[in-house]
């Protein structure tokens, strides 16, 4: 069976990890490239974009894929509709991998946000001093606030610059701890923290270090994606592919 993974996750190269392992399965795995340095992922690994929808499905048939994994960022919300779409025209089964939402806990001070543009404003006026926990490629809008310093961790360097007079770029890779982030928010000072609700362990460390220290996160909700199946676990997908073998038998294919 022929699976095309969508990636950009842990749980994905974890995923593809495992369905490589098993032997049953012809795995690749797509990532988007937009981190310069990818971790070694251990399979077949296609990098770049398909030209939306249409490619993503011309792939699909060219490749004759039996199967389509949408194992992305909660926020690819792009990519999830090209994904279903494709799936709808071609004919190949999608399930998507989801990780769910963190929930606010007691002591947290979430303030919702529904784009970035929106998050920079909900910053204020006052100058305060700002960890922006975004991609390097999302972080443009803060530039409306320049006001504010800014504290920017990402895999690969910022360039160009984010357009504001104070700003510390650190360039690094995670997980990160809660022990390490409580120890960054402090060390730089951080007044606020700005941060998706990417839901799952490897990035909660921050979550879990503001709420420690009483510190105020402005996170951006969740894009609406494709009404497609979808579980939360790789063991779920394991599941659905055993389903999805045995109608492929059953139909004869």
């Amino acid at each position: 069976m022929k699976i095309l993974v969508l990636g950009g996750t842990a749980e994905a190269r974890a995923l593809a990890g495992a369905l490589a392992e098993r032997g049953a399965f012809d795995v690749i795995l797509s990532l988007a490239g937009r981190t310069l340095r990818p971790l070694p992922q251990g399979v077949p690994t296609r990098i770049g974009g398909f030209g939306g929808a249409d490619g993503l499905g011309a792939y699909l048939r060219d490749e004759k894929i039996d199967a389509l994994i949408d194992a992305t960022h909660p926020y690819a919300d792009r990519i999830s509709a090209n994904a279903a779409r494709a799936s709808s025209e071609t004919g190949v089964p999608l399930v998507a991998l989801r990780r769910p939402p963190w929930r606010e806990m007691p002591g947290d001070q979430w303030i919702a946000a529904g784009s970035v543009p929106a998050a920079a404003e909900a910053l204020g006026k006052v100058p305060r001093r700002v960890f922006l926990a975004l991609g390097r490629n999302e972080i443009e809008p803060f530039a409306a606030a320049p006001q504010h310093t800014y504290l920017v961790r990402s895999v690969d360097p910022v360039d160009p610059p984010l357009a504001v007079p104070h700003a510390i770029y650190l360039t690094v890779r995670g997980p990160f701890s809660e022990a390490d982030d409580r120890a960054l928010l402090e060390r730089y000072r951080i007044d606020v923290i700005v941060a998706k609700n990417s839901g799952g362990e490897a990035s909660y460390g921050k979550m879990a270090a503001a709420r420690a220290l009483h510190l105020p996160v402005v996170i951006l909700q969740r894009p609406a994606l494709p009404d497609v199946p979808s579980v939360e676990t790789a063991e779920n997908v394991l599941v659905w592919l055993h389903h999805a073998v045995t109608a492929a038998a059953t139909r004869g294919v």
